[in-house]
């Protein structure tokens, strides 16, 4: 259970006991205040329970997020295969969601947002494995068929493979993922991006299997 949950179940419990009580209008206004007030101030508590490696960590992200998105989104153009449209819709919207989230968490907390198609420049910014080049991008961009088919999947699952790297430093960072929000963040980004390369996995080897060219 959350730390905000407990506040709040915490608040309802003494509003309960002060109401049975048979306490006045006026001493159970004041207890309501000062509860409202213990809710705000944990609540506010939370926010600041960050470190610089949590604030790279989600700023990075959204970068690699971004990239992820504009391979998924040469998909539909470029290959008829259904499964895998299916999954890069899914990329799609799944990152999308969570570059919304970060972006948020990003500005609760006083810090710049970056544009998430700075990816764009991917060659000269550290800290971001699995990424693919600008000279990558543009051969993907290109092929079409079977062809990007191995290659996206190739490709994709060298990116979700860099997310979990980036994860797991994290995770090893001192006086990181110090609060819910920013543990169930990295810790859905591990699993759901662990289950897609495993699914890639499956879907690259039954089109090498295939022997298309």
């Amino acid at each position: 259970m959350t730390p905000t949950r407990l506040a709040v179940l915490a608040c309802t419990a003494l509003l309960l006991a002060s109401c049975a009580s048979g306490g006045s209008r006026t001493g159970e206004t004041a207890e309501a205040d000062a509860l409202e007030r213990l809710y705000r101030a944990r609540t506010d508590s939370a926010l600041t329970r960050f470190s610089a490696a949590d604030v790279r960590f989600v700023t990075a992200m959204i970068t690699h997020h971004g990239q992820a998105i504009e391979m998924a989104s040469l998909v539909p153009t470029r290959t008829d295969d259904a499964s895998l449209r299916t999954l890069a819709a899914r990329i799609i919207n799944a990152q999308n969601d969570e570059i919304d989230l970060m972006e948020r968490w990003l500005r609760d907390r006083g810090q710049p947002v970056p544009d998430p198609a700075a990816h764009e420049h991917t060659q000269s910014m550290p800290g971001m494995p699995g990424m693919l080049t600008l000279a990558e991008l543009d051969e993907l961009r290109g092929s079409s068929g079977a062809a990007f088919d191995r290659l996206f999947l190739t490709s994709m699952i060298r990116h979700h493979r860099g997310a979990l790297a980036m994860v797991e430093e994290l995770l090893a960072a001192e006086a990181a993922v110090q609060d819910p929000a920013t543990f169930k963040l990295a810790s859905d980004i591990h699993v759901d991006q662990a289950t897609e390369i495993a699914r890639m996995e499956q879907m690259l080897a039954t089109l090498n299997g295939g022997g298309a060219g």
